[in-house]
């Protein structure tokens, strides 16, 4: 199967760990992301890994018995360990601490401790089947501090390192879900809430299993995601997962549906705020995107994105002393029933030793998604976005593909108004700063510019520059598909960039559409700036007025006064010139000698004298004598004007 069938994928650099079949226990941490592969037989050996190689760290423990559960504090400095339901032990990894290992029991008589989640490098919370326990942990005094309890009855639990939210499941079907969120040692309540369970024939009772359920955080906010395997309707038996929003504050609200239009073991991923789900028996996934809308779906109901798709193939290199070098790596069983999937985006193999990042191939997205609205949606909404996006309007421009001129406008507005967004946000952001904080406001975050951010330089360079050159596309279309863009920055109030209107006015030439570039400039379809008035001056000897318009538009700029002389004077029109400069007010500043220089190169002697004269008259007015001073260094044009009118040609000064 070609590469543009996979859009998910495992990451090329897993962590590698020893496999099941030569340790006691594989056990995973989900707030540092390390694999724990422990080893028991006199000192109990435990080998850590993680995704960085700086985190991975081996040790030997004395043998008190089955690990049941170990896990590094934040920053690997204290490693907890529980081997009995009724304790934790702890170890000092801090530098300079002795290597000691001290214990806390749980403080509720006849509670069996289900699991510990630490939450801050020196905070660990103990979950029983009786509630949770809320402790400080106090190296240097080898000893743990209870900070809060809460009792509650609990079946199971689940953590979100990523937001400090604890999930305890509750209630004789367990479908009662109470969060607990940690900050700072502090731990606060949130709000309780039910998952609807399927309806199922009396007097059957299901309960909720913690299979079926996962927390994740997608696009900044927290949800819980419960694997509902039977609609409670007859017609549709399909499974589907169901998403509950988990405020800091306030009820929780079941947010979205997503149909997965099969039935079967499923699991559960996060990656780069898309949901994927996991099917085994056909070995293949799908994605969900949960702010693309449904056009002819209820609100927040969504099917999938793209069609299932397995993960792309992967294969393990043979390592040890067996291997040969020739030896081609072997395949991966993908979908594996030795898998374990944890939040948000990992992958474990214990049977291989092999831990993965799931990842999303933005490329193959593009032929797979034909609505290129839609498309576009998606992918400004990913973390790599910005070449596909960009290859995306190369493709829609030229082509079998080309788009029509609705749907090039329908994508162009989406990336300005991203464009836009992105601006105001820099905007406000430079206000605040240089006004300074004001009382009780909170330090503000300059705006991160992501790749969805698709400025005018790269759509000209990457799209637009090499569009306009394609032998095989009509120059209708072309300027077309130029004009729109235009168009679509001016509507969100974007400041256009002078090289977009010279790429109109040079396709315009090139295909000798003066008219058309007559009735553009005239009606100010291309806004005026000193740049393009400059382009069109360059393009006087293919079209003639073209000069007249340039001189038009920098008369228009008003700030362009200098251009403008420069310009009359580079065509020997320099009466012209000068009368221009006087009419602004400017020819008590402006140089002699730049416009007695340009009469010179005339050789017409009386424009030279009706120029050499009028800054007499000028020297005359503002200094009292008509003589240059030597630092407007006309010395030379003194000499010529003597030669050819005679030294009783010049003005005398005025006598009082």
């Amino acid at each position: 199967m070609s590469e543009e069938h996979y859009y998910l994928e495992l990451c090329e650099n897993p962590v590698q760990f020893e496999n099941a079949s030569s340790v006691n226990n594989v056990f995973f941490d989900e707030a540092n992301k390390q694999v724990f592969a422990v080893r028991s037989g006199g000192a109990t050996g435990v080998v850590v890994k993680g995704p960085e190689d700086k985190s991975s760290v081996a040790f030997r423990m004395d043998d008190k018995g089955e690990v049941k559960c170990i896990k590094f504090s934040i920053g690997n400095k204290i490693l907890a360990v529980q081997r009995t339901p009724k304790s934790v032990d702890f170890i000092n990894f801090i530098p300079d601490y002795p290597h000691l290992e001290f214990s806390q029991e749980c403080k509720m008589k006849n509670a069996s401790i289900l699991g510990f989640c630490w939450t801050n490098w020196n905070e660990i919370v103990f979950i029983t089947d009786q509630g949770i326990e809320f402790y400080q942990v106090l190296p240097d005094k080898r000893s743990l501090k209870l900070l809060k309890s809460q009792s509650i009855n609990v079946n199971w639990y689940m953590y979100c390192p990523e937001t400090a939210v604890i999930l305890l499941s509750t209630t004789f079907q367990g479908n009662v879900l109470q969060p607990f969120a940690f900050k700072s040692g502090t731990m606060s309540k949130m709000s309780k809430f039910e998952i609807e369970l399927p309806v199922v024939p009396k007097p059957a009772k299901l309960n909720l299993s913690e299979r079926d359920i996962a927390v994740a955080n997608i696009y900044g906010q927290l949800y819980v995601m419960y694997l509902k395997h039977h609609s409670r309707t007859t017609d549709s038996p399909c499974a589907e997962v169901v998403l509950y929003q988990l405020p800091r504050e306030g009820s929780v609200k079941k947010t979205n549906v997503l149909k997965l239009n099969t039935t079967g073991k499923f699991a559960l991923n996060v990656v780069d705020n898309l949901v994927v789900v996991h099917h085994q028996s056909t070995q293949t996934s799908i994605i969900f995107d949960i702010k693309l809308r449904e056009p002819d779906c209820a609100l927040n109901v969504h099917q999938p994105v793209l069609p299932p798709r397995s993960i792309h193939p992967y294969r393990i290199p043979l390592t040890g002393p067996s291997a040969v070098p020739s030896q081609p790596p072997v395949p991966c069983e993908l979908y594996s029933s030795s898998w374990s999937v944890f939040q948000p985006d990992i992958i474990i193999s214990a049977s291989e030793g092999y831990q993965w990042y799931l990842q999303v191939k933005l490329p193959p997205t593009v032929n797979l998604l034909q609505d290129k609205g839609k498309l576009i949606d998606f992918l400004l909404r990913r973390r790599d976005c910005k070449m596909v996006i960009l290859s995306v309007c190369s493709q829609m421009l030229n082509g079998e593909d080309k788009g029509s001129l609705t749907v090039v406008a329908t994508v162009f507005d989406k990336l300005n108004q991203v464009f836009k967004e992105y601006l105001e946000a820099e905007q406000t952001y430079t206000v605040a700063m240089e006004s300074g904080p004001s009382r009780g406001s909170t330090a503000r975050e300059r705006p991160v510019r992501t790749q969805a951010v698709i400025d005018q330089s790269d759509m000209y360079t990457h799209v637009l520059s090499s569009f306009t050159e394609k032998k095989d596309i009509s120059h209708k279309f072309i300027i077309a598909v130029l004009m729109e863009y235009i168009r679509s920055l001016n509507q969100v109030q974007i400041t256009v960039q002078h090289y977009l209107y010279e790429l109109v006015i040079k396709t315009l030439v090139h295909h000798s559409l003066f008219y058309m570039l007559h009735q553009f400039l005239q009606y100010h379809v291309l806004s005026d700036s000193k740049p393009l008035a400059c382009l069109l001056l360059s393009l006087e000897g293919t079209y003639p007025a073209a000069h007249q318009l340039s001189l038009d538009m920098l008369k228009r700029l008003s700030t362009a006064n200098d251009e403008i002389v420069e310009v009359l004077l580079s065509k020997q029109q320099v009466l012209g010139a000068l009368r221009f400069i006087r009419s602004v007010g400017g020819n008590d500043n402006i140089s002699a000698r730049k416009f007695l220089d340009a009469a010179l190169q005339t050789a017409d002697q009386m424009l030279f004298y009706t120029i050499f004269r009028f800054f007499e008259q000028r020297n005359l007015r503002l200094r009292g004598s008509p003589c240059f001073n030597l630092g407007e260094h006309c010395e030379e044009h003194v000499v010529y004007f003597k030669q050819v009118f005679g030294e009783q040609a010049l003005m005398k000064q005025a006598t009082v």
